[in-house]
Protein backbone atom coordinates (compact mmCIF):
# COMPACT_ATOMS: atom_id res chain seq x y z
CA UNK A 1 0.00 0.00 0.00
CA UNK A 2 1.30 3.55 -0.80
CA UNK A 3 0.71 7.29 -0.72
CA UNK A 4 1.10 9.69 -2.38
CA UNK A 5 1.66 13.46 -2.74
CA UNK A 6 0.53 14.37 1.11
CA UNK A 7 -2.46 16.80 2.07
CA UNK A 8 -0.14 18.98 3.18
CA UNK A 9 1.13 19.77 0.15
CA UNK A 10 0.02 23.36 -1.66
CA UNK A 11 -2.64 22.78 -3.97
CA UNK A 12 -1.09 24.32 -6.75
CA UNK A 13 1.31 21.52 -6.70
CA UNK A 14 -0.71 18.91 -7.00
CA UNK A 15 -1.99 17.70 -10.28
CA UNK A 16 -5.46 17.99 -11.74
CA UNK A 17 -6.65 14.09 -11.19
CA UNK A 18 -9.12 13.17 -14.99
CA UNK A 19 -10.34 9.97 -13.90
CA UNK A 20 -10.27 7.92 -18.10
CA UNK A 21 -8.51 7.96 -20.35
CA UNK A 22 -11.03 8.59 -23.72
CA UNK A 23 -11.32 10.81 -25.66
CA UNK A 24 -12.89 13.78 -23.37
CA UNK A 25 -10.40 12.64 -20.65
CA UNK A 26 -7.53 12.95 -23.32
CA UNK A 27 -8.96 16.36 -24.58
CA UNK A 28 -8.95 17.49 -20.81
CA UNK A 29 -5.70 16.68 -19.62
CA UNK A 30 -4.05 18.25 -22.99
CA UNK A 31 -6.11 21.12 -22.05
CA UNK A 32 -4.66 21.30 -18.90
CA UNK A 33 -1.09 20.95 -20.09
CA UNK A 34 -1.42 23.96 -22.29
CA UNK A 35 -2.06 26.38 -19.42
CA UNK A 36 0.38 24.56 -17.13
CA UNK A 37 -1.49 22.39 -14.78
CA UNK A 38 -0.27 19.11 -14.31
CA UNK A 39 -2.91 16.62 -14.98
CA UNK A 40 -2.73 13.41 -14.24
CA UNK A 41 -4.54 10.63 -16.33
CA UNK A 42 -5.80 7.18 -14.06
CA UNK A 43 -7.27 4.62 -16.88
CA UNK A 44 -8.83 0.83 -15.64
CA UNK A 45 -8.02 -0.24 -18.59
CA UNK A 46 -4.49 -1.48 -20.04
CA UNK A 47 -4.57 1.27 -22.72
CA UNK A 48 -5.50 4.60 -23.70
CA UNK A 49 -9.26 4.39 -25.35
CA UNK A 50 -9.90 1.02 -23.41
CA UNK A 51 -13.88 1.42 -23.80
CA UNK A 52 -13.54 2.85 -27.85
CA UNK A 53 -11.54 -0.45 -28.21
CA UNK A 54 -14.58 -2.31 -27.07
CA UNK A 55 -16.42 -1.33 -29.78
CA UNK A 56 -13.60 -1.13 -32.42
CA UNK A 57 -16.27 -2.23 -35.40
CA UNK A 58 -18.84 0.22 -35.10
CA UNK A 59 -18.49 3.03 -37.37
CA UNK A 60 -18.51 6.69 -35.98
CA UNK A 61 -21.20 8.84 -37.40
CA UNK A 62 -19.14 12.03 -36.70
CA UNK A 63 -16.32 12.64 -39.51
CA UNK A 64 -12.48 13.03 -37.95
CA UNK A 65 -13.27 17.18 -38.10
CA UNK A 66 -15.70 16.51 -35.03
CA UNK A 67 -13.37 13.57 -33.22
CA UNK A 68 -10.48 15.44 -32.48
CA UNK A 69 -9.69 18.57 -30.10
CA UNK A 70 -7.63 21.33 -30.80
CA UNK A 71 -5.55 21.18 -27.60
CA UNK A 72 -4.70 17.54 -28.36
CA UNK A 73 -4.11 18.59 -31.91
CA UNK A 74 -0.99 21.23 -30.33
CA UNK A 75 0.22 18.81 -28.24
CA UNK A 76 0.59 15.87 -30.99
CA UNK A 77 2.24 18.41 -33.88
CA UNK A 78 5.65 17.99 -32.52
CA UNK A 79 5.43 14.05 -32.76
CA UNK A 80 4.98 14.16 -36.22
CA UNK A 81 1.62 13.10 -35.86
CA UNK A 82 -0.51 13.18 -39.25
CA UNK A 83 -4.30 14.26 -39.12
CA UNK A 84 -6.51 12.29 -40.41
CA UNK A 85 -8.96 13.26 -43.75
CA UNK A 86 -11.23 15.33 -41.62
CA UNK A 87 -14.01 14.12 -44.36
CA UNK A 88 -13.56 10.43 -43.42
CA UNK A 89 -15.61 8.60 -40.95
CA UNK A 90 -13.70 6.40 -38.75
CA UNK A 91 -14.25 2.94 -36.74
CA UNK A 92 -14.00 3.02 -33.10
CA UNK A 93 -10.97 1.17 -33.49
CA UNK A 94 -9.31 3.85 -35.94
CA UNK A 95 -9.99 6.68 -33.31
CA UNK A 96 -7.93 4.81 -30.87
CA UNK A 97 -5.35 3.74 -32.68
CA UNK A 98 -5.05 6.72 -35.06
CA UNK A 99 -5.50 9.37 -32.73
CA UNK A 100 -6.24 8.29 -28.65
CA UNK A 101 -3.39 6.53 -28.12
CA UNK A 102 -0.73 8.76 -29.78
CA UNK A 103 -2.18 11.58 -28.22
CA UNK A 104 -1.30 9.05 -24.24
CA UNK A 105 2.19 8.80 -25.92
CA UNK A 106 2.13 12.15 -26.06
CA UNK A 107 1.49 13.04 -22.60
CA UNK A 108 3.60 10.49 -21.18
CA UNK A 109 3.77 9.17 -17.66
CA UNK A 110 1.05 11.84 -16.97
CA UNK A 111 -0.98 8.92 -17.68
CA UNK A 112 -1.54 5.58 -15.73
CA UNK A 113 -2.84 2.21 -17.42
CA UNK A 114 -4.31 -0.33 -15.13
CA UNK A 115 -5.40 2.11 -12.49
CA UNK A 116 -8.95 1.19 -11.19
CA UNK A 117 -10.79 4.62 -9.17
CA UNK A 118 -12.71 3.24 -6.51
CA UNK A 119 -13.11 6.51 -4.54
CA UNK A 120 -12.89 10.02 -4.47
CA UNK A 121 -13.41 12.11 -1.20
CA UNK A 122 -11.95 14.89 0.22
CA UNK A 123 -8.70 14.14 2.40
CA UNK A 124 -9.59 13.91 5.90
CA UNK A 125 -13.18 14.52 5.39
CA UNK A 126 -16.16 12.14 4.85
CA UNK A 127 -19.09 14.24 3.38
CA UNK A 128 -20.94 15.09 6.65
CA UNK A 129 -18.07 17.20 7.82
CA UNK A 130 -17.92 21.33 6.69
CA UNK A 131 -14.97 22.11 8.66
CA UNK A 132 -12.40 23.32 6.38
CA UNK A 133 -13.75 21.57 3.46
CA UNK A 134 -12.94 23.64 0.52
CA UNK A 135 -9.06 24.26 1.68
CA UNK A 136 -8.39 20.43 1.57
CA UNK A 137 -7.69 18.26 -1.53
CA UNK A 138 -9.32 15.73 -3.03
CA UNK A 139 -8.05 11.89 -1.93
CA UNK A 140 -8.09 9.42 -4.91
CA UNK A 141 -8.32 6.20 -4.01
CA UNK A 142 -7.26 3.52 -6.40
CA UNK A 143 -6.23 -0.07 -7.06
CA UNK A 144 -3.46 -1.46 -9.48
CA UNK A 145 -3.82 -4.05 -12.26
CA UNK A 146 -1.80 -6.14 -9.61
CA UNK A 147 -4.10 -5.66 -6.85
CA UNK A 148 -2.05 -2.62 -4.71
CA UNK A 149 -3.86 0.05 -2.88
CA UNK A 150 -2.94 4.10 -3.82
CA UNK A 151 -4.06 7.07 -1.58
CA UNK A 152 -3.65 10.25 -4.40
CA UNK A 153 -3.78 13.72 -3.80
CA UNK A 154 -5.22 16.12 -6.27
CA UNK A 155 -6.05 19.75 -6.71
CA UNK A 156 -9.24 18.97 -8.30
CA UNK A 157 -10.76 16.11 -9.94
CA UNK A 158 -12.11 15.54 -13.08
CA UNK A 159 -13.99 12.53 -13.91
CA UNK A 160 -14.51 11.64 -17.65
CA UNK A 161 -14.99 8.03 -16.78
CA UNK A 162 -17.88 7.98 -19.57
CA UNK A 163 -20.85 5.27 -18.73
CA UNK A 164 -19.74 2.47 -21.03
CA UNK A 165 -19.34 -0.11 -18.09
CA UNK A 166 -22.61 0.49 -17.15
CA UNK A 167 -25.30 -0.70 -19.95
CA UNK A 168 -29.25 -0.60 -19.70
CA UNK A 169 -31.20 -3.81 -18.72
CA UNK A 170 -33.71 -5.33 -20.77
CA UNK A 171 -36.84 -4.61 -18.43
CA UNK A 172 -38.83 -2.05 -18.92
CA UNK A 173 -39.18 -0.51 -15.74
CA UNK A 174 -35.26 0.30 -15.23
CA UNK A 175 -33.96 -2.41 -13.33
CA UNK A 176 -33.13 -5.71 -15.21
CA UNK A 177 -36.58 -8.52 -15.80
CA UNK A 178 -37.17 -11.29 -13.89
CA UNK A 179 -34.79 -13.68 -15.72
CA UNK A 180 -32.61 -11.56 -17.55
CA UNK A 181 -29.24 -12.24 -15.49
CA UNK A 182 -30.40 -16.52 -15.39
CA UNK A 183 -30.15 -16.05 -19.12
CA UNK A 184 -27.24 -13.85 -19.86
CA UNK A 185 -25.36 -16.41 -21.83
CA UNK A 186 -27.92 -15.39 -24.25
CA UNK A 187 -27.96 -11.77 -23.68
CA UNK A 188 -25.61 -9.59 -25.18
CA UNK A 189 -25.51 -5.79 -24.15
CA UNK A 190 -23.53 -4.23 -27.14
CA UNK A 191 -23.73 -4.10 -30.66
CA UNK A 192 -22.80 -7.67 -32.12
CA UNK A 193 -19.45 -7.90 -34.47
CA UNK A 194 -20.36 -9.84 -36.66
CA UNK A 195 -16.62 -9.67 -38.75
CA UNK A 196 -15.70 -12.18 -36.03
CA UNK A 197 -16.25 -15.54 -37.19
CA UNK A 198 -17.44 -16.82 -33.73
CA UNK A 199 -19.74 -13.88 -33.21
CA UNK A 200 -21.24 -14.47 -36.58
CA UNK A 201 -21.67 -17.96 -36.05
CA UNK A 202 -24.12 -17.07 -33.26
CA UNK A 203 -25.97 -14.48 -34.72
CA UNK A 204 -26.40 -16.33 -38.18
CA UNK A 205 -29.21 -18.37 -39.33
CA UNK A 206 -30.93 -17.11 -35.61
CA UNK A 207 -34.03 -15.31 -34.37
CA UNK A 208 -32.14 -12.18 -32.54
CA UNK A 209 -34.36 -9.98 -30.24
CA UNK A 210 -32.92 -6.31 -30.47
CA UNK A 211 -34.41 -4.50 -27.66
CA UNK A 212 -33.72 -0.43 -28.08
CA UNK A 213 -34.52 2.55 -30.28
CA UNK A 214 -31.05 4.35 -30.54
CA UNK A 215 -28.51 4.39 -32.91
CA UNK A 216 -26.81 0.92 -31.39
CA UNK A 217 -30.22 -0.44 -32.02
CA UNK A 218 -30.49 0.64 -35.60
CA UNK A 219 -26.74 -0.33 -35.99
CA UNK A 220 -27.57 -4.20 -34.55
CA UNK A 221 -30.43 -4.00 -37.11
CA UNK A 222 -28.54 -2.87 -40.16
CA UNK A 223 -26.06 -5.34 -39.13
CA UNK A 224 -28.43 -8.65 -38.59
CA UNK A 225 -29.95 -7.77 -42.21
CA UNK A 226 -27.38 -7.73 -43.76
CA UNK A 227 -26.68 -11.59 -42.68
CA UNK A 228 -30.44 -11.90 -43.41
CA UNK A 229 -29.74 -10.67 -47.00
CA UNK A 230 -27.30 -13.71 -47.55
CA UNK A 231 -30.07 -16.16 -47.38
CA UNK A 232 -29.21 -17.57 -44.40
CA UNK A 233 -32.36 -17.58 -42.33
CA UNK A 234 -31.36 -14.71 -40.11
CA UNK A 235 -33.86 -12.92 -38.58
CA UNK A 236 -34.45 -10.27 -36.15
CA UNK A 237 -37.28 -8.83 -33.47
CA UNK A 238 -37.33 -5.01 -32.92
CA UNK A 239 -38.38 -4.20 -30.00
CA UNK A 240 -39.86 -1.08 -29.08
CA UNK A 241 -41.80 0.57 -26.01
CA UNK A 242 -43.60 2.92 -28.26
CA UNK A 243 -45.26 3.26 -31.25
CA UNK A 244 -43.70 3.05 -34.97
CA UNK A 245 -43.69 6.83 -36.15
CA UNK A 246 -41.91 9.74 -37.74
CA UNK A 247 -39.42 10.03 -35.81
CA UNK A 248 -38.94 6.08 -34.76
CA UNK A 249 -36.41 5.95 -37.21
CA UNK A 250 -34.18 9.62 -36.68
CA UNK A 251 -34.36 12.95 -38.56
CA UNK A 252 -32.98 10.68 -41.71
CA UNK A 253 -32.08 13.17 -44.53
CA UNK A 254 -32.82 16.55 -41.90
CA UNK A 255 -30.12 14.89 -39.91
CA UNK A 256 -27.21 17.37 -39.90
CA UNK A 257 -24.93 14.57 -39.07
CA UNK A 258 -25.84 12.51 -42.39
CA UNK A 259 -24.22 9.27 -41.30
CA UNK A 260 -26.68 9.79 -38.41
CA UNK A 261 -29.15 9.78 -40.67
CA UNK A 262 -28.11 6.85 -42.22
CA UNK A 263 -28.41 4.34 -39.17
CA UNK A 264 -32.00 5.13 -39.28
CA UNK A 265 -32.29 4.58 -42.19
CA UNK A 266 -30.44 1.27 -42.42
CA UNK A 267 -32.95 0.11 -40.03
CA UNK A 268 -36.14 0.99 -41.61
CA UNK A 269 -34.32 -0.76 -45.08
CA UNK A 270 -33.97 -4.10 -42.57
CA UNK A 271 -37.86 -3.72 -41.72
CA UNK A 272 -38.72 -2.80 -44.66
CA UNK A 273 -37.25 -5.73 -46.52
CA UNK A 274 -38.76 -8.01 -44.60
CA UNK A 275 -35.26 -9.07 -42.40
CA UNK A 276 -36.80 -7.32 -39.35
CA UNK A 277 -40.01 -7.33 -37.70
CA UNK A 278 -40.87 -4.70 -35.02
CA UNK A 279 -43.11 -5.38 -32.39
CA UNK A 280 -44.16 -1.82 -30.41
CA UNK A 281 -45.67 -1.31 -27.07
CA UNK A 282 -43.51 -3.84 -25.59
CA UNK A 283 -42.12 -3.23 -22.07
CA UNK A 284 -39.97 -6.38 -21.24
CA UNK A 285 -41.18 -7.32 -17.70
CA UNK A 286 -39.37 -11.15 -17.70
CA UNK A 287 -36.97 -13.61 -19.59
CA UNK A 288 -38.08 -17.09 -19.61
CA UNK A 289 -36.89 -20.05 -21.64
CA UNK A 290 -39.14 -22.87 -23.73
CA UNK A 291 -38.31 -26.31 -23.63
CA UNK A 292 -36.25 -26.08 -25.75
CA UNK A 293 -33.88 -23.42 -23.79
CA UNK A 294 -34.91 -20.87 -26.15
CA UNK A 295 -35.77 -17.36 -24.63
CA UNK A 296 -39.46 -15.74 -24.44
CA UNK A 297 -40.04 -12.18 -24.02
CA UNK A 298 -42.84 -11.37 -21.99
CA UNK A 299 -44.17 -7.94 -21.25
CA UNK A 300 -44.65 -6.35 -18.19
CA UNK A 301 -49.14 -6.76 -19.43
CA UNK A 302 -48.48 -10.37 -19.95
CA UNK A 303 -48.51 -10.86 -24.02
CA UNK A 304 -45.64 -12.69 -24.81
CA UNK A 305 -43.50 -13.25 -28.31
CA UNK A 306 -41.96 -16.10 -29.91
CA UNK A 307 -38.78 -17.60 -29.09
CA UNK A 308 -35.58 -16.33 -30.04
CA UNK A 309 -32.37 -17.69 -29.94
CA UNK A 310 -30.75 -14.54 -28.67
CA UNK A 311 -31.41 -11.12 -27.18
CA UNK A 312 -29.44 -8.11 -28.03
CA UNK A 313 -29.96 -5.61 -25.18
CA UNK A 314 -29.48 -1.37 -26.34
CA UNK A 315 -31.46 0.49 -23.87
CA UNK A 316 -28.96 3.24 -22.70
CA UNK A 317 -26.10 3.31 -20.56
CA UNK A 318 -25.53 4.81 -17.06
CA UNK A 319 -23.24 6.81 -14.95
CA UNK A 320 -21.62 5.01 -12.32
CA UNK A 321 -21.55 7.01 -9.60
CA UNK A 322 -20.45 4.18 -6.36
CA UNK A 323 -17.16 5.89 -6.19
CA UNK A 324 -18.65 9.06 -5.50
CA UNK A 325 -20.60 8.82 -2.99
CA UNK A 326 -18.31 10.93 -0.22
CA UNK A 327 -18.51 13.89 -2.31
CA UNK A 328 -20.95 16.27 -2.35
CA UNK A 329 -22.80 16.28 -5.70
CA UNK A 330 -25.37 18.28 -7.27
CA UNK A 331 -27.12 15.71 -9.70
CA UNK A 332 -30.68 16.00 -10.86
CA UNK A 333 -33.55 13.32 -9.73
CA UNK A 334 -33.92 11.53 -13.24
CA UNK A 335 -30.82 11.87 -15.15
CA UNK A 336 -28.49 11.56 -12.96
CA UNK A 337 -26.71 14.43 -14.67
CA UNK A 338 -25.49 18.04 -12.84
CA UNK A 339 -28.01 19.83 -12.44
CA UNK A 340 -27.96 23.10 -14.36
CA UNK A 341 -27.67 20.69 -17.52
CA UNK A 342 -30.34 18.64 -16.97
CA UNK A 343 -33.18 20.87 -18.25
CA UNK A 344 -31.32 21.55 -21.13
CA UNK A 345 -30.73 17.92 -22.19
CA UNK A 346 -33.78 15.92 -20.48
CA UNK A 347 -35.41 13.62 -23.19
CA UNK A 348 -38.54 14.32 -21.60
CA UNK A 349 -38.29 17.99 -22.36
CA UNK A 350 -37.55 18.09 -26.39
CA UNK A 351 -35.03 16.24 -28.67
CA UNK A 352 -33.71 17.93 -30.92
CA UNK A 353 -30.58 18.11 -30.34
CA UNK A 354 -30.63 21.64 -29.26
CA UNK A 355 -28.45 21.95 -26.00
CA UNK A 356 -27.61 25.91 -25.39
CA UNK A 357 -23.46 25.67 -24.97
CA UNK A 358 -22.47 25.04 -21.38
CA UNK A 359 -19.26 24.43 -19.84
CA UNK A 360 -18.01 24.72 -15.70
CA UNK A 361 -21.04 26.62 -14.27
CA UNK A 362 -23.36 24.21 -15.47
CA UNK A 363 -20.82 21.25 -14.92
CA UNK A 364 -20.19 22.28 -11.31
CA UNK A 365 -21.08 20.70 -8.21
CA UNK A 366 -21.40 21.93 -4.65
CA UNK A 367 -17.88 19.97 -4.01
CA UNK A 368 -16.00 22.91 -5.55
CA UNK A 369 -13.01 21.75 -7.99
CA UNK A 370 -14.66 18.47 -8.90
CA UNK A 371 -16.55 18.20 -12.40
CA UNK A 372 -18.40 15.59 -14.40
CA UNK A 373 -17.58 15.91 -18.29
CA UNK A 374 -17.77 13.80 -21.60
CA UNK A 375 -20.70 11.11 -21.88
CA UNK A 376 -20.85 11.12 -18.10
CA UNK A 377 -22.06 14.64 -17.50
CA UNK A 378 -25.29 13.54 -19.46
CA UNK A 379 -26.00 11.12 -17.18
CA UNK A 380 -28.60 8.92 -18.41
CA UNK A 381 -29.92 11.38 -21.55
CA UNK A 382 -28.55 9.91 -24.87
CA UNK A 383 -27.12 11.57 -27.87
CA UNK A 384 -23.91 13.32 -26.19
CA UNK A 385 -21.29 13.81 -29.00
CA UNK A 386 -16.95 14.60 -28.66
CA UNK A 387 -17.52 18.16 -30.18
CA UNK A 388 -19.31 18.48 -26.71
CA UNK A 389 -16.87 16.57 -24.54
CA UNK A 390 -13.93 19.04 -25.83
CA UNK A 391 -16.17 22.45 -25.66
CA UNK A 392 -16.69 21.16 -21.63
CA UNK A 393 -13.19 20.17 -21.36
CA UNK A 394 -11.81 23.87 -22.34
CA UNK A 395 -13.94 26.01 -20.01
CA UNK A 396 -13.06 23.41 -17.04
CA UNK A 397 -9.34 23.88 -17.89
CA UNK A 398 -9.64 27.07 -18.04
CA UNK A 399 -11.70 27.83 -15.23
CA UNK A 400 -9.02 25.81 -12.90
CA UNK A 401 -6.78 28.07 -14.28
CA UNK A 402 -8.48 31.13 -13.23
CA UNK A 403 -9.03 32.52 -16.90
CA UNK A 404 -12.72 33.06 -15.85
CA UNK A 405 -13.37 35.34 -19.22
CA UNK A 406 -11.95 32.26 -21.62
CA UNK A 407 -14.01 30.01 -18.88
CA UNK A 408 -17.52 31.47 -19.68
CA UNK A 409 -16.86 32.30 -23.39
CA UNK A 410 -18.03 28.90 -23.90
CA UNK A 411 -19.27 28.71 -28.14
CA UNK A 412 -20.51 25.89 -29.43
CA UNK A 413 -23.08 24.83 -32.22
CA UNK A 414 -24.55 21.22 -32.13
CA UNK A 415 -25.55 19.62 -35.51
CA UNK A 416 -29.43 18.76 -35.18
CA UNK A 417 -30.69 15.47 -35.18
CA UNK A 418 -33.82 16.96 -37.26
CA UNK A 419 -36.25 14.64 -35.00
CA UNK A 420 -37.92 17.38 -32.72
CA UNK A 421 -40.97 17.58 -30.08
CA UNK A 422 -39.98 15.22 -27.42
CA UNK A 423 -42.86 16.64 -25.20
CA UNK A 424 -42.25 14.24 -22.59
CA UNK A 425 -43.85 11.26 -24.44
CA UNK A 426 -40.68 9.67 -25.70
CA UNK A 427 -41.27 6.37 -24.23
CA UNK A 428 -45.21 6.44 -24.79
CA UNK A 429 -46.65 3.95 -27.24
CA UNK A 430 -49.03 6.24 -27.95
CA UNK A 431 -46.64 9.38 -29.11
CA UNK A 432 -47.17 9.13 -32.95
CA UNK A 433 -50.85 7.93 -33.10
CA UNK A 434 -53.07 9.58 -30.36
CA UNK A 435 -54.97 8.21 -27.77
CA UNK A 436 -55.31 7.99 -24.04
CA UNK A 437 -52.94 5.33 -23.31
CA UNK A 438 -50.38 2.80 -24.91
CA UNK A 439 -51.83 0.63 -27.68
CA UNK A 440 -51.39 -3.29 -27.43
CA UNK A 441 -48.07 -4.56 -29.12
CA UNK A 442 -47.76 -4.95 -32.75
CA UNK A 443 -46.20 -7.18 -34.78
CA UNK A 444 -45.43 -4.99 -37.98
CA UNK A 445 -43.51 -3.89 -41.59
CA UNK A 446 -43.25 -0.77 -42.13
CA UNK A 447 -45.65 -0.27 -45.31
CA UNK A 448 -48.14 -3.18 -44.37
CA UNK A 449 -50.88 -3.32 -42.32
CA UNK A 450 -49.99 -3.98 -39.08
CA UNK A 451 -50.82 -7.66 -37.44
CA UNK A 452 -52.18 -6.70 -33.64
CA UNK A 453 -51.18 -9.46 -31.37
CA UNK A 454 -53.71 -11.22 -29.23
CA UNK A 455 -54.23 -9.07 -26.11
CA UNK A 456 -53.76 -10.80 -22.89
CA UNK A 457 -56.60 -11.36 -20.48
CA UNK A 458 -57.85 -8.45 -18.62
CA UNK A 459 -54.09 -6.90 -20.28
CA UNK A 460 -55.67 -3.57 -20.74
CA UNK A 461 -52.94 -0.86 -20.20
CA UNK A 462 -55.30 2.32 -18.64
CA UNK A 463 -57.56 -0.11 -16.64
CA UNK A 464 -61.31 0.20 -17.03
Amino acid sequence: MTTQATPEQAAPELPVVVIGAGPVGLAAAAQLAGRGIEPLVLEAGDRAGAAVREWAHVRLFSTWAELTDPAAEKLLAPTGWTRPDPAAYPTGGEWAERYLQPLADALGDRVRTGVRVTGVARAGRDRVVDADRAGRPFAVHVETADGREERLHARAVVDASGTWAVPGPAGGDGLPALGERAAASRISYRVPDLSDPAVRARYSGKRTAVIGSGASAFTALAALAGLARSGDGTRAVWVLRRGIGGSTFGGGEADQLPARGALGLAAKAAVDEGHADAVTGFRTGSVERDGDGRLVLTAEDGRRLDPVDEVVVLTGLRPDLSFLSELRLGLDERLQAPLALAPEIDPNQHSCGSVRPHGHRELAHPEDGFYLVGMKSYGRAPTFLALTGYEQVRSVAAALAGDLESADRVELTLPETGVCGGAGLFDDAAQDGGGCCAPAPQLLRIGAAPAVLPAAEGGGCCGS
